[in-house]
């Protein structure tokens, strides 16, 4: 017999699939194999990277192998930190972190995918000079979050490209 817990855990999933609530699953792309520039150094192209894993080839692969279907260029990555508030003696105490990535998506004949195109990502967080410390973790943390977003932005993106044909 089905007790109250399990009974309104089964109404809850029906209410969820009633309204058209669906996870998200695995994301479908028009390619095959994928590289990514710049193969190293930025935090963005590395997570990228190792999100596509198996899919990620290098831009100009060995002899007799098959270049990749698809190049990102990571063409920039900016981290900002902009003062937005001060106290009434000009001490800061808020900050706004920006992340902003430049990428665009082309085929490895040339053809532009997805011309050049900016993702932009803020977080604003507090400042207090007596938890130094805390606010440097509390902002690598901001950033690594912010990254994770446009990572996540850039996917659906690539996603959103059908074909590859002209």
């Amino acid at each position: 017999m089905l007790n109250r817990r399990h009974l309104f855990a089964l109404s809850a999933a029906a209410l969820l699939e009633g309204c058209g609530f669906k996870l998200r699953g695995k994301q479908t792309f028009a390619f095959e194999t994928i590289a990514v520039t710049p193969e190293r150094g930025g935090a963005v192209a590395s997570e990228l990277a190792r999100y596509l894993g198996a899919m990620v080839r290098p831009v100009a692969p060995a002899a007799g192998g098959q270049p990749p279907d698809v190049i990102v260029d990571i063409l920039g990555e900016t981290r900002e930190k902009v003062v937005v508030g001060l106290n009434a003696s000009g001490q800061v105490r808020e900050y706004q972190l920006r992340l902003k990535i430049r990428f665009r998506m082309r085929t490895s004949a040339g053809r532009d995918l997805i011309e050049p195109s900016d993702i932009l990502q803020e977080r604003d967080i507090s400042f207090n000079e007596s938890a130094v410390l805390a606010k440097e973790t509390e902002e690598a943390l901001l950033y690594r979050d912010m990254q994770s977003d446009i990572v996540q932005q850039l996917l659906r993106r690539l996603a959103a490209i059908k074909t590859l044909e002209p």
